[in-house]
């Protein structure tokens, strides 16, 4: 098989991939669920290609996002709910329906006009879609309510953020800082419980609320979490490279290297951040 700029190249290569016989045994026994993973993380590398400005990086993460947008659309051919033809077709159906004043009569011809059209035909769409999912029997909706405005395809950092922002919009938020720290070390606790019990679901739920408990303090001492984690995120990956280039500068490896040895490298590296900061101050 050849590449080829033709989409329907990359359907055949998918096809060909989950054929039940002859595919690749890691990709036959994907799911929706065990792809998830990989979807989200593949438009975090179509975002950072775009920071960097790397134009080769873009186009080849595209077609790693693209391959995603395939793969569900393959597994939902395999279960007879739709294929890549019909994720197209909505999607062109969306676009042509949201914007009558390009492909059809229409008299939005100003920016406050088109506004006003689209959230007129975004509204039709929501009762289309409660009819739909009415008729499979779904009846949980996060899209509707008071907090029905946050978008559950934000970031889990981010969705929860946005909701203690909606929910202290009507006084549903703590007074200060104080006893969020108190909450804090109450969840801990709960964690530590969950822990000593063994059960791991329970475990993974007292660390959701520990970690919702501490966005909520980021908010009120006016921190964003997203942005206070990507900068520990960065000063971890400096502070274990100098781990790693004084290892080497030794003839050590990571994996000889101690837990002791490598802490001990590691408290030498926050001394060095600490100088070069006061310096510069």
């Amino acid at each position: 098989m050849e590449p080829s700029k033709d989409i329907s190249r990359l359907i055949e290569i998918m096809a060909a991939l989950r054929h039940p016989e002859t595919g690749c045994p890691w990709d036959i026994v994907q799911s929706f669920e065990t792809i998830k993973p990989y979807t989200i993380e593949e438009a975090y590398e179509v975002s950072d290609a775009i920071e960097r400005g790397d134009m080769d990086d873009l186009c080849d993460e595209l077609g790693d996002l693209l391959l995603q947008v395939v793969f569900h659309a393959r597994m939902a051919e395999e279960a007879g709910e739709f294929s890549f033809g019909d994720v197209v077709n909505a999607i062109t159906a969306k676009m042509i329906r949201r914007h009558p004043h390009v492909f059809a009569r229409s008299a939005a011809d100003t920016p406050d006009a088109v506004k006003i059209q689209w959230d007129e035909i975004k509204q039709a769409e929501k009762r289309e879609r409660a009819e739909r999912r009415s008729r499979r029997g779904i009846t949980e909706d996060f899209n509707s309510g008071f907090l029905g405005s946050v978008q559950r395809s934000f970031p889990a950092l981010t969705e929860a953020l946005k909701l203690q922002e909606r929910a202290a919009k009507v006084g549903f938020d703590w007074s200060a800082p104080e006893p969020i720290l108190d909450k804090i070390e109450e969840e801990i606790g709960e964690l530590r419980v969950a822990l000593k019990e063994g059960d791991q679901a329970k475990v993974s739920d007292e660390l959701g609320d520990l970690i919702f408990a501490v966005v909520n303090i980021g908010r009120h001492v006016k921190a964003d979490p997203e942005q206070a984690v990507r900068g520990t995120n960065t000063k971890f990956r400096r502070r274990f490279s100098h781990i790693e280039h004084v290892l080497e500068a030794e003839g050590e490896t990571l994996k000889d290297a101690t837990l002791e040895r490598m802490e001990e490298i590691w408290q030498a590296a926050k001394a060095i951040e600490r100088a070069v900061t006061s310096g510069a101050e």
